[in-house]
């Protein structure tokens, strides 16, 4: 089953169980799928849902610091029960010695001198690692796999 049939798969069973948080969460992941479908009229893969689900995941990130400096608690427990649920549509992540191999084998293989080329590397990586690996800390890495000793 693809990952999109699981998502519908769970919005019917949030829907037996009148789970509100996670049907409105579900609901929404859909409709993002959708959106994505629609303008550029193509069927989305399961690659293309999980970066879906990333941006998602980002976005409820950025929401709590934001709900959290405002002092309204009330709407990052919201957006933290919405995080936790979006978590757990992601792939099994990598552990960090498993992404420090990927950047040295990605260095590596581009043949990359210095910092002027950590696109070269991060082109390597990121289709690797996407929805695997926190591409902040994987950019980092690279960063510092590149800068001068």
């Amino acid at each position: 089953m693809g990952l999109r049939e699981q998502v519908t798969e769970d919005m019917k069973a949030a829907m037996r169980a009148k789970e509100t948080v996670k049907l409105g969460t579900i609901r929404l992941l859909l409709a993002e799928i959708k959106r994505k479908e629609v303008d550029e009229r193509i069927e989305v893969t399961d690659e293309q849902t999980v970066a879906i689900v990333e941006k998602m995941i980002k976005q409820r990130k950025d929401s709590i610091s934001q709900f959290e400096a405002g002092g309204r608690a009330d709407l990052a427990d919201i957006e933290k029960a919405e995080l936790a649920f979006l978590v757990g549509y992601m792939p099994a992540g990598l552990s960090d010695e498993e992404v420090a191999a990927e950047v040295a084998a990605a260095v590596a293989a581009s043949g990359a001198a210095g910092p002027q080329d950590m696109g070269k590397v991060m082109a390597i990586v990121k289709p690797k690692l996407a929805g695997r690996a926190d591409m902040t800390v994987v950019s980092a890495l690279v960063k510092k796999a590149l800068s001068p000793a």
